[in-house]
């Protein structure tokens, strides 16, 4: 069985920057319930944070790992070119993502621009298993989002930058 109507009519939709009751703990929960033991398996391996490639991995995640090394890749080339004195163009992503706003600013704007690159690759995908994992992404990604903790990152910053003078 690769269609699993059930349990993508009963998600919940997902907005970036919105929060859901749902986490992607309680969706794996649920997911064992209707998904063969292969295709469980491959979704319960789906992690926002993995992206090696692996050769059992399905084209969708495939495309994922790859946007994700190609976006890091250029991410530190032109960190690197920045502190070589010079700005390195990048073509995985607009400069605007990083260079303007507050780290955490830049980091949701990151973050969203996954979004719309895991998006695109929704479209025809409804009720099969690259729609799951695809839903799974968006979940992690959201996930992330509601952990920053604006007062917690300014403490820590601040102990970070406290010169200690023993």
């Amino acid at each position: 069985m690769d269609k699993y109507y059930y349990l993508a009519s009963q998600l919940p939709f997902l907005r970036f920057a919105d929060r859901t009751h749902l986490d992607s703990k309680s969706f794996l929960k649920e997911a064992e319930k209707w998904l063969c033991v292969g295709d469980f398996s491959i979704l319960s391996g789906v992690n926002l944070n993995d992206f090696s490639l692996k050769p059992q991995d399905p084209t969708v995640l495939k495309a994922y790992k790859e946007f994700e090394l190609g976006l890091r890749e250029s991410f530190s080339l032109w960190r690197k070119s920045r502190k070589e004195g010079s700005e390195e163009r990048v073509s995985a992503f607009p400069l605007s993502l990083v260079k303007e706003g507050t780290p955490l600013e830049a980091e949701t704007r990151l973050l969203h621009w996954r979004w719309k690159f895991i998006e695109e690759k929704e479209e025809g995908h409804y009720f099969d298993l690259t729609f799951l994992i695809i839903y799974l992404l968006k979940l992690q990604i959201l996930e992330r989002l509601f952990t920053f903790d604006k007062e917690k990152g300014r403490k820590k910053f601040e102990e970070l930058c406290k010169v200690s003078y023993a």
